[in-house]
């Protein structure tokens, strides 16, 4: 069973991973998960906080560039919070709205499964939030062969070894249809 979160954290959906001829794999079928999360969050009066990643120069997210944008529109009252780090607890006021706002327990959705969305759920647990990482809703790029060491890795694997390493205290079982929010 999924506990009624009442917070949703949209990691990292800038138009860069999800569109276009660089998307991770599965933005096809991340974008209506996080979509219908976002639509459930936002008909429950939950806390909505859009994480944004500021790439480096050159990067696909670099600062101002069209890859940054946010892919998904902002609605009123949700919070957008830039982030220079994976953590997106790290240099940003993300504990301070949560906490401003009561927030328990939360759902986590978004790009890099292995890295921002890890790096964040990560610091959410040690904080002593409930986390939800619903499996279709987040996800990341395959991990390219290393001659002599490894094959490639396709991306869903890392997505699901990047959920499993948060080991039990996470809820990483449940697809996003099963989330219910609490306002």
């Amino acid at each position: 069973m999924v506990t009624m979160p009442d917070a949703l954290i949209l990691v990292d959906l800038q138009t860069a991973f999800v569109s276009g001829p660089n998307a991770i794999p599965a933005a096809l079928r991340l974008l209506p998960c996080v979509t219908d999360l976002l639509q459930r969050a936002r008909s429950a009066d939950a806390v909505i906080v859009h994480r944004q990643n500021d790439g480096p120069v050159g990067a696909d997210d670099e600062v101002g560039s069209p890859g940054w944008e946010l892919y998904l529109p902002v609605g009123a009252g949700e919070h957008v919070i830039r982030k220079p780090r994976d953590d997106g607890f790290d240099a940003t006021a993300l504990g301070e709205v949560l906490v401003g706002a009561g927030v328990r327990s939360l759902v986590i959705c978004g790009v890099m499964s292995e890295m921002c969305v890890h790096a964040t759920a990560r610091t959410a647990l040690a904080r002593g939030y409930q986390v939800t990482l619903p499996h279709d809703a987040h996800g990341t790029y395959d991990i390219p062969a290393v001659p002599g060491v490894s094959e490639a890795i396709p991306a869903h694997t890392v997505s699901r070894v990047a959920a499993w390493s948060l080991g039990d205290q996470p809820d990483i079982t449940h697809p996003a249809t099963a989330v219910t929010f609490e306002g």
